[in-house]
């Protein structure tokens, strides 16, 4: 675990520098609430903004009334996790799940750091673990221990009913970290309406081996979730076209879709280094 958390302390500062070097300004503001919330009532007077009546509380025929609003300077920062077996995949112990881990962690620090709520939910085909989002740095520790220590006890998939439950938890909009292979069906409607409630960042997380792999020849392929074992000839250009298509495709799919939605979409390579592209989605946002 103190691995770890240095690993991800030193990301975090290499991913802030290059922010802060690059806009010449404050990372803060990636970490802050953007809108406005409802903080008090007064009396109208001559130029307020009708828009702000409050027609309910003016009824009452005491006066007319305006809602005042403050700046929301807390944001809710959620990560939403696929753990299922399909992120096992990846070489020299640098699997998926390593990867997710890591950028959840160094994601949760930040967020911590700009005294944001934090939360998250790992799932499967189930809920694994979920952390309701609270303040504080004692429970933003706790996340990132838990975050670390997570093992599945499932192996399949159900990434819409991890979004479903997710819209159900949080009430309020947040900033929502999806981080998965996307590796599952039927989930396209539950993301946009994700997008619309909230502001949305999805993460894909791909191996090499996934998108690309080496002519072999006849070899078997073992699939994690379903615990089967399939040969295949890698050599085929049958299998070449259909892995380009369930995995580029696929890839580019989500990426437009994201785009129609406004959502941001970054792909990270399992084991790569990923505080550029990180540098890069935080730019853009700012």
């Amino acid at each position: 675990m103190h691995s770890f958390l240095s690993h991800v302390v030193q990301l975090e500062i290499r991913i802030r520098k290059a922010i802060n070097t690059q806009m010449h300004g404050n990372f803060s503001s990636i970490f802050k609430g953007s809108g406005l919330e409802f903080s008090d009532l007064r009396q109208y007077h001559y130029g307020d903004d009708v828009r702000h009546i409050d027609w309910n509380t003016t009824a009452k025929g005491h006066g007319t009334f305006v809602k005042l609003f403050k700046e929301e300077k807390e944001q809710t920062v959620f990560f939403l996790l696929d753990v299922s077996a399909s992120q096992q995949v990846g070489r020299n112990s640098q699997s998926k799940l390593k990867t997710l881990k890591e950028i959840a962690g160094v994601l949760s620090f930040s967020a911590m750091q700009e005294a944001s709520h934090l939360g998250f939910c790992g799932f499967s085909d189930k809920n694994e673990k979920f952390m309701p989002p609270a303040m504080g740095k004692k429970h933003a520790y706790r996340v990132i221990t838990e975050l670390f220590k997570m093992e599945p006890e499932n192996t399949g998939t159900d990434l819409k009913a991890a979004l479903g439950f997710t819209l159900q938890v949080l009430k309020r909009r947040s900033l929502i970290f999806v981080l998965s292979d996307f590796i599952d069906e039927n989930y396209h409607d539950l993301l946009r309406a994700m997008s619309q409630m909230h502001d949305l960042v999805v993460i894909q997380i791909l191996d090499k081996q996934e998108i690309k792999l080496p002519s072999l020849g006849i070899i078997p392929v073992f699939d994690p979730e379903r615990k089967r074992t399939t040969w295949v000839n890698t050599s085929s250009a049958f299998f070449k076209n259909l892995q380009k298509e369930q995995g580029s495709h696929r890839a580019e799919e989500l990426k437009k879709l994201c785009k129609q939605w406004q959502a941001d979409y970054i792909s990270i390579r399992a084991g790569e280094d990923f505080v550029p592209t990180l540098v890069k989605m935080f730019t853009a946002r700012k």
